[in-house]
């Protein structure tokens, strides 16, 4: 477990947000698959799929960042906001 939180931590601030950005897609795809012609079932693994990735992507991204990394992300995005 050692080895793999120092490997986790290794990565770089824009690998963490890139990786945090997937839940995005992620999100909606589990939103959107409810709306295809198929069984219940297939959209009940689907949205397991899909949401469990997004939640996947989004703690691994977080986990990456750290708290000094979700500082920084926020500044950027208030300045960001502020243009």
């Amino acid at each position: 477990m050692k080895k793999f939180k120092h490997w986790f931590s290794s990565l770089s601030f824009r690998t963490g947000v890139v990786v945090l950005l997937l839940c995005v897609p992620f999100y909606v795809l589990s939103a959107v698959q409810f709306f295809l012609p198929i069984s219940i079932e297939a959209k009940g693994v689907l949205w397991v799929l899909f949401f469990g990735l997004a939640k996947t992507a989004q703690y691994s991204g977080l986990a990456i960042l750290g708290v000094d990394g979700y500082k920084r992300l926020k500044l950027q995005i208030a300045l960001w906001r502020k243009k």
